[in-house]
């Protein structure tokens, strides 16, 4: 059963995305709560496996609330999904360095909003199609920043080849085969990397690829 915490200061739509989540056999609404702050007492007294967190809320932000979940040993485990109106590039950057496990429109479709859900919950990075495309373009429009390559010489060779997969998208199975190795194995590459990184879940290791130049976007 996946736990899920629904924090938004817009009571109609916690109560459609409720309505939505109730319906499936496989998650379960734990709690909801109307403001950064309050979502921060329930997650730590419900450890839900999913957050999903407004990024603009009165008392305490979506963003704040995901960076003080993010530094609470506490709730390793919960994934946040920070949600909004708006595909704004500032918020996208902001959530993932907070910590996010991905980032989503709230006029997603139903079915992919049950499968974001499911796919942050095994702790997988998620972005939105609209949003993706916006992360690359500040990527190729942006300069580098100064801590470009730190970190690289923690992996190894096949970890970083993992890691530059998982910053296109690809799955451990896709990853697999294309470093014709098992799927376990290459789980254990993106486990260790995440390690070595201290990386909370893939989407942190989608940040560090491009950050580090790992990874270099098209047309850049």
């Amino acid at each position: 059963m996946i736990r899920v915490l629904l924090v938004d200061d817009q009571p109609l739509i916690r109560s459609g995305f409720r309505a939505l989540l109730d319906l499936e056999d496989d998650i379960e609404v734990v709690a909801e709560a109307a403001d950064g702050r309050e979502g921060l007492e329930l997650a730590v007294k419900h450890l839900p496996d999913v957050a999903l967190i407004d990024v603009q809320m009165p008392v305490v932000d979506g963003i704040e609330a995901t960076r003080r979940i993010a530094a609470d040993p506490a709730l390793a485990r919960v994934h946040v999904v920070i949600l909004t109106n708006y595909g704004l590039d500032e918020y996208v950057f902001d959530a993932l360095r907070a910590g996010a496990a991905g980032f989503l429109v709230k006029d997603i479709l139903p079915e992919d909003f049950l499968h974001a859900v499911r796919v942050a919950a095994r702790g997988e990075a998620l972005l939105a199609p609209s949003i993706t495309r916006k992360l690359i373009h500040r990527y190729v429009t942006q300069p580098l920043p100064a801590t470009r390559g730190k970190g690289l010489e923690e992996l190894t060779g096949r970890e970083r080849e993992a890691v530059a997969l998982v910053a296109r998208g690809l799955s451990n199975d896709e990853i697999a085969g294309r470093m014709v190795i098992s799927p376990m194995t290459a789980k254990t590459h993106v486990n260790r990397a995440m390690a070595k990184l201290h990386a909370r879940d893939r989407a942190q290791l989608v940040v560090f690829a491009y950050e580090s130049g790992l990874v270099v976007p098209p047309g850049s």
